[in-house]
């Protein structure tokens, strides 16, 4: 039985049971608070509320936990996503309402910098018109959407997603109140060793300054560049007689200049000075954790951000101050090949399939079967279709992997079609690329020059419309696949009693933690959740989803 929640407006809120249909199937209820309303029926199996966000976070706090959820919110970006035209609209409670009655649509409150600290004056929930009850507006978008739902091309596929998404939903809330455990005094040893002495007033650290004074020598006597100024740098540059279009460190690289190294080493400290130094340590680190917001869906693909904090991009050398807690253990598993995988699995190809129904290496596989019996050729020609890189080696390969595995190319194919013809994509599950009136980010990660023509657009625009689409029917398929995962293992956790915790998550790791003695449980949990995700996503298939585990003190030691 699904029950629909709704706050009053003094505290309290209003619930219901609800009907297969979304409406309403028994009296309007009210209790004193979310808690109390949640508490009082344990046996409720998925709770409809406006946002997870908003509700969790007060549900967490009173040490609530819910098993199952449908976030309205996050349903709508899904199926605005995947109505012709719609895509991008606002998504909030008060938007979908506004559709539905043919008034005027709010914009969504602009996403903003996340505090580490709760704020006095934090944005609310987008308004409702005067007078406009959200109990009422929530039980009508809910069963809007439900009907929605079952008009979609694959409802059952939909329906999981928006499961799934919500399901997300409720891990990102979770580990963002877990924080990852943080050593906020090897973080600042780190930080003295590598940038040197902290100078008050806001200078540069010590061997920052130091290389900043190099880069300026180098270019002669009296010279004064700025190293963390670009076009500093491109004019002292073609004061020596070396024209440069930017300051990429693949175009430094090439260039043979004293200046070169110390320039690549300052680039270096300056990126982990600004994005992981002192400043970051004081604002993002409290009580021995590291707390982000993380922000499921939060890309076109699928795929997580966070709000603030960068967690997403912890880089290696600051991992050393990730460290479990004595007596504790943090699990570290990173999926294997994913994305390739996911591609045997929705293409149907039966050699990749039953080159992934291994849980070895899949690029040795293929290189056994092809490639001369090269790894690294093999790895290079099938993510080169995947993400549409179809020059240099990868294209050599590309006539092999054609004959090899057909259906396997033609899926990416038809995808980068529809794209350069401007059409729509989904994943797997239903996620619809944004259309070619929106531009969407290129998550592919290659530049543009080296997109794919398949012949059926000439533009470069469409050219890299369908290297994007191409990428997005595998990368999002794989993100479906993860949130699946992430919601078996936290089932599977919470089921086992166990006191592990999902403390972080990107699109193909995660890290537990945990007291030791669970180490080995929550290993095999991670394996299980893997394999149960692949069936309830993509069906019986051969296709396994292996991942790389590692049980270790530090996360550095996991890589």
């Amino acid at each position: 039985m699904r029950w629909a929640v709704a706050e009053t407006g003094d505290g309290g809120v209003r619930l219901c049971p609800l009907a297969p249909d979304g409406r309403p199937a028994g009296p309007v209820l009210r209790e004193s608070s979310f808690a109390e309303a949640v508490r009082a029926r344990p046996e409720v199996e998925r709770w409809v509320w406006r946002s997870t966000q908003e509700a969790y976070r007060r549900l967490l706090a009173a040490d609530v936990r819910v098993e199952r959820c449908y976030d309205v919110e996050a349903a709508e970006a899904l199926l605005i996503g995947h109505e012709e035209g719609q895509s991008g609209q606002p998504r909030s409670l008060a938007a979908a309402w506004a559709r539905l009655r043919g008034l005027p649509v709010p914009e969504d409150t602009p996403v903003r910098a996340a505090e580490p600290q709760p704020s006095l004056f934090e944005p609310g929930p987008v308004p409702l018109p005067p007078g406009t009850d959200e109990f009422t507006a929530l039980l009508d978008v809910y069963a809007d959407q439900v009907a929605r739902t079952a008009r979609t091309e694959h409802p059952e596929r939909m329906r999981l997603l928006l499961a799934a998404e919500s399901a997300g939903m409720l891990v990102a809330a979770e580990m963002g109140r877990a924080g990852v455990p943080w050593r906020a005094d090897v973080h600042r040893e780190l930080l003295a060793e590598l940038l040197g002495e902290r100078y008050p007033g806001g200078l540069e650290p010590r061997r920052m300054a130091e290389l900043a004074e190099e880069v300026s020598r180098a270019f002669g006597a009296g010279a004064r560049v700025r190293p963390d100024l670009p076009n500093d740098i491109i004019k002292a540059f073609s004061g020596a007689g070396i024209s440069l279009t930017s300051t990429r460190k693949w175009e430094l690289q090439q260039i043979d200049h004293p200046a070169v190294a110390p320039l690549l080493a300052y680039k270096t400290l300056y990126r982990l000075h600004t994005a992981h130094g002192w400043a970051w340590l004081q604002q993002w680190v409290h009580d021995g954790r590291f707390r982000a917001e993380y922000l499921p869906g939060g890309t076109v693909s699928g795929r997580w951000i966070t709000n603030g904090g960068g967690a997403l991009q912890i880089p290696k050398v600051i991992r050393q101050a990730v460290l479990a807690d004595p007596g504790w253990r943090l699990v570290v598993a990173d999926a294997a090949q994913m994305e390739p995988r996911v591609l045997a699995a929705v293409s149907r190809d039966r050699g990749l399939m039953e080159v992934a129904a291994s849980g070895e290496d899949l690029y040795a596989g293929l290189a056994a079967r092809a490639f001369g019996g090269d790894r690294a050729q093999a790895k290079l020609g099938l993510l080169g279709a995947v993400y549409g890189q179809t020059s240099g080696d990868a294209l050599k390969h590309m006539a092999d992997l054609r004959r090899r595995y057909p259906a396997a190319v033609a899926y990416v194919d038809e995808a980068a079609r529809a794209g350069e013809e401007g059409r729509l994509v989904r994943t797997w599950l239903g996620r619809t690329s944004p259309p070619a009136s929106v531009t969407a980010p290129d998550e592919a990660g290659l530049p543009q020059e080296e997109a794919p023509s398949t012949g059926y657009g000439s533009s470069s625009a469409a050219r890299a419309r369908g290297r994007f689409t191409r990428n997005f029917v595998v990368q999002g398929s794989a993100a479906d696949w993860a949130l699946l995962m992430l919601a078996a293992l936290r089932q599977s956790l919470s089921e086992a009693g166990l006191r592990a915790e999902l403390v972080f998550f990107q699109h193909d790791e995660v890290i537990v933690h945990c007291p030791a003695e669970e180490a080995g449980t929550v290993s095999a949990a991670i394996a299980a959740a893997a394999a149960t995700a692949g069936r309830i996503a993509f069906g019986e298939t051969p296709v396994r989803f292996p991942f790389t585990t590692a049980v270790v003190n530090c996360y550095a030691d996991a890589k």
